[in-house]
This record gives structure tokens, sequence and C-alpha cells, in this order.
């Protein structure tokens, strides 16, 4: 996997889960992570293409969308559990598996 995978799962995971979150709960902020994840797959090509500036600003909005989940929603969600907490985790781990593989590439093209 690289890093244009690792944001393509994230950004998919996040409308996706976003949207069912809203579904759920009709709440419009559920909506954030969904908007978050377009910006993010809006933003596929250019990690796709190596395009430093477009990868910079992934990074900073994977983990900004991170610290929100795991700051914010998780400590709510651990509380009222359900399929919330599942939705929530999941988001958080797609996030993170992004910002491992972000990580990696930085480093690799720093190594060339």
């Amino acid at each position: 996997m690289n890093a244009y995978k690792a944001n393509l799962i994230n950004s998919i995971s996040l409308i996706v889960l976003g949207i069912w979150g809203y579904i759920e709960v009709s709440s419009v902020t559920a909506l954030i992570p969904t908007v978050f994840g377009a910006i993010l797959l809006a933003c596929s090509g250019g990690i796709k293409n190596q395009n430093k500036i477009i990868a910079h600003v992934a990074v900073l909005l994977t983990l900004l969308i991170l610290f929100a989940l795991l700051g914010m929603r998780l400590p709510k969600s651990l509380e009222s559990g359900g399929l919330g907490l599942f939705r929530v985790l999941a988001m958080c781990g797609t996030s993170l598996i992004a910002m491992i593989y972000f990580v990696k590439s930085f480093i690799a093209a720093r190594k060339k």
C-alpha cells in the first residue's frame, strides 16, 4: 500500500461512515467527516502524481479530522456505545493508517 491508496481508503470511509451517521442521527455535524472525505478524495489525483503541496494539504486535513475524532467525538461515542462507536473507531483507524503512509512517503521522498 502507498499514500495514494491509504488516502483513497480513508476518504471513502469518511464519506460513507459520515453519511451513515447522518442518516442515523439526523444531525448536520455528522456530515463533517463527509466533507473532509470529499476534500481528501479531491486531493487523490495530486497525491498519486506526487504533488508535494497537495500531499501536505491532505496530511493537514487528515491530521485535523483525526484530532477532531479522537478529541471530541470518541469520548461521546464511548459513553453511548453502539454503532456510533464502531463508526468513530473505523474513521480513526483509517485516518491513522493514512497518516502512517503519508509519513512513510515523506521520509522516502526526503531520502531521495
